[in-house]
């Protein structure tokens, strides 16, 4: 069973990898980071048909005012931000704690000891659960 859960993400990877260039970047991307203003109403009646989205054009460019002076960072940038240290924390302990989910740990046991097995994932996700909530 495991080969077809595998072919699957392989499936819609292949799925997104076929389909995505032909549709149009976020119209927040093109107008807050690119700068592209046309590019972004153009987005916009692609996405969401003709119609007019001055309000929403208009709101994207408040926004865009508001972040004047904010420094877009990369992915190496944030991970050197000590004021993210939190979350970041917190993004692993989760990813960390579902690698640990026995899926694959229940394929090579008894079937008897399978439902305890499910049991023990099942109380660890709860923990790890809580301790996620508990820091946000």
């Amino acid at each position: 069973m495991w080969n077809v859960l595998l072919s699957f993400s392989g499936l819609v990877a292949l799925i997104q990898l076929l389909f995505l260039p032909f549709f149009p970047e976020s119209p927040p991307y093109l107008l807050l980071q690119k700068g592209d203003k046309a590019g972004c109403l153009k987005a916009m009646k692609q996405l969401w048909g003709e119609g007019n989205y001055h309000t929403e054009f208009d709101d994207m460019m408040k926004e865009k005012a508001v972040t004047k002076g904010t420094k877009i960072m990369n992915v190496l940038e944030v991970l050197k931000e000590p004021s993210v240290y939190p979350q970041l924390s917190t993004m692993l302990l989760l990813l960390l704690s579902l690698q640990l989910c026995g899926l694959s740990a229940t394929a090579s046991l008894q079937e008897s000891t399978i439902p305890y097995v499910s049991l023990g994932v099942a109380i660890s996700e709860l923990i790890s659960i809580i301790f996620c909530v508990s820091q946000i």
